[in-house]
């Protein structure tokens, strides 16, 4: 059982070591030479600013530390002078300083005491007028309109010149995204992945916490949203602290359990207080144990380990911290429940139940929670968009590969798909053109590439799901059917490819595919695709298309046998976890 103490100080491990990488004057946090599509400069102030969804959360918790306050508040000062050279700039639509301004609001409106009344008249003016910009400017049609409303909230606590009317607007629109059940997407679009937890809710929750008594009513609506929503989303997460590994914006990482956090902050028991702080428990110890920090302490762009091939155009190297808003719950006072508790297990989930709203029929066994998908995919074409959205299945434990190349069969990222190589490319699904997902079954018609239309039936088994797919081609071609990506431990790990069937074990595992026809096939990826394991094997079925209707059945299953395996221990993930406890120490 940890205490706050135990918290508090495994936020400091991860924050003290930035403090040599604060620009002079404060208002930036320079972490590397690699660039986002806003630029450096935004990038450094992007870093200052997400530090704070955890240094905020420290300090309104009791936690103290004067060094890093020092900086802060010379940095807000520094960062909003329009006579500064370290100005922070003026803002334009769909600016990514928008999104920064939410953490400073937030530490605006939970810590004034430290980082509104001790700065000079004049920055309280400058920062101010700073932050009133984002009503003068467009956001993003998603999970942005609350940075709007969030910034206004700040601005009225401290008797600030604020906009009720953009706020009024922003509200709607988050509305307008609602789809029931708890549930919304990111936009009115077909998104619905972690932006719904660690966006949309999380500044919900942040309203309900902040006008509980000035807005009952909305308070009290995000509050039963919050728990409905929390009876599906907890099936993202397996009984060991992972979460699926689904959609974009995975460098946030342990961000993914930042929704629990801020039901904690608003008061709101979704579960017992104890299944809560299991979850956040677990997860937070999950992450730990993977080696997500580089040589000197900073958390890195990648997954279970630094890896940019996998980053969005939007990630910096200080974005990744944006993983601090699960925090906030260190702002949770010392007598609260949620320290007195002792960590639950997860309560008793089905082995498998349907969410519609998020498109996934979603199968729990131990140490592992698999969604089968169709439907999602975004309608802004994110890197490795079919990867991130499309594949048939997504595992908590085996992660999944994204691709380098199309040309190429062990560059294609192919797990978890059905490939075709047609004219010297490998296609995979990308959209669906009709999808359905039904208790005991995921439907999809799809086109991986003109003059091809497939079917796909998804159907969970003991230990893994079975596949029916009916091809109409127009085309001659040959085609994989793909399974799990399994760790590859070099000599280690074997492998058995023959007719209909093809697997990867070790002494911890394996992952097999046995198919009604073709020949089996093992991939042997290129190094850094998936995103859990730096190396793995591919099995899969090879088979011919002709011209006409082909039909095939493949069983799929994989398992790991070796608990410790999976959070990063044992044979050849000695070196992650050794790696994992310098960075932290």
């Amino acid at each position: 059982m940890k205490n706050k103490s135990d918290y508090q100080e495994m936020l400091l491990k991860m924050v003290r070591p930035l403090t040599r990488h604060y620009t002079d004057d404060g208002s930036g946090l320079y972490l590397g030479a690699a660039s986002a599509g806003y630029g450096n400069r935004i990038a450094e102030m992007e870093g200052f600013s997400r530090v704070l969804w955890g240094l905020v959360s420290y300090w309104a918790g009791g936690g103290e530390d004067e060094t890093l306050l020092a900086t802060y508040q010379r940095g807000l000062a520094a960062g909003t002078d329009p006579t500064s050279p370290f100005y922070w700039g003026d803002l334009h639509s769909k600016d990514q300083r928008m999104v920064e301004m939410a953490a400073i609001s937030y530490g605006i409106m939970m810590v004034p005491k430290k980082l509104w009344e001790p700065l000079t008249e004049e920055t309280k003016e400058h920062l101010a007028d700073w932050l009133y910009q984002i009503n003068l400017y467009s956001q993003a049609d998603n999970n942005w309109h609350y940075f709007k409303v969030i910034v206004n909230l700040a601005l009225k606590s401290v008797g600030k010149r604020w906009n009720p009317r953009e706020v009024e607007k922003a509200m709607d629109s988050y509305e307008s995204f609602y789809l029931g059940n708890g549930w919304y997407s990111d936009g009115k679009r077909p998104q619905k992945d972690y932006y719904v937890s660690f966006g949309i809710h999380f500044y919900c929750l942040l309203y309900a916490r902040f006008m509980e008594k000035e807005d009952p009513e909305h308070t009290l609506l995000f509050k039963e949203r919050a728990k409905t929503f929390s009876k599906s989303f907890i099936y993202w997460f397996d009984d060991e602290g992972k979460a699926l590994p689904f959609g974009r914006s995975l460098t946030y990482r342990f961000a993914q359990a930042a929704f629990f956090s801020a039901c904690a902050l608003a008061g709101v028991e979704c579960f017992s207080w104890g299944v809560m702080k299991g979850i956040l428990s677990r997860h937070l110890d999950y992450w730990m144990k993977q080696p997500i920090f580089d040589n000197g302490g900073v958390l890195t762009v990648g997954y279970t380990y630094p890896n940019l091939l996998m980053s969005e155009t939007y990630n910096a190297p200080g974005s990744p911290y944006w993983a601090l808003k699960t925090f906030i719950f260190l702002s949770l006072p010392d007598d609260h429940p949620f320290w007195k508790v002792g960590e639950e297990p997860l309560p008793v989930l089905k082995p498998v139940w349907a969410i519609k709203e998020c498109d996934m029929l979603i199968c729990h066994r131990p140490h592992e929670a698999v969604a089968l998908t169709a439907g999602q995919y975004p309608t802004m074409e994110h890197p490795m968009a079919a990867e991130k959205y499309a594949k048939f299945a997504y595992s908590t434990v085996f992660g999944y590969c994204i691709s380098r190349s199309f040309h190429c069969l062990e560059q294609a990222g192919t797990d978890s798909m059905l490939t075709f190589h047609v004219h010297g490319m490998y296609y995979v699904r990308r959209r669906c053109l009709e999808y359905a997902v039904m208790n005991r079954e995921v439907y999809a018609k799809w086109s991986p590439a003109e003059g091809i239309e497939v079917e796909t039936w998804l159907t969970p088994t003991e230990g893994g799901h079975r596949r029916r797919h009916r091809i109409v081609s127009r085309l001659a071609c040959e085609a994989y059917d793909c399974g799990f990506s399994y760790p590859d431990c070099m000599e280690q790990t074997h492998q058995k490819e023959k007719k209909g069937e093809a697997a990867v074990w070790d002494e911890n595992g394996e992952s097999r595919l046995e198919a009604s026809l073709g020949t089996g096939v093992v991939i042997h990826p290129f190094s850094n695709m998936n995103l859990i394991f730096p190396n793995v094997r591919i099995p899969a079925v090879k088979f011919h298309i002709c011209p006409g209707i082909t039909e095939i059945e493949s069983l799929v299953t994989a398992s790991f046998t070796e608990k410790e395996i999976i959070i990063g221990g044992g044979n050849c993930y000695d070196l992650r976890n050794r790696y994992a406890d310098k960075t932290l120490a």
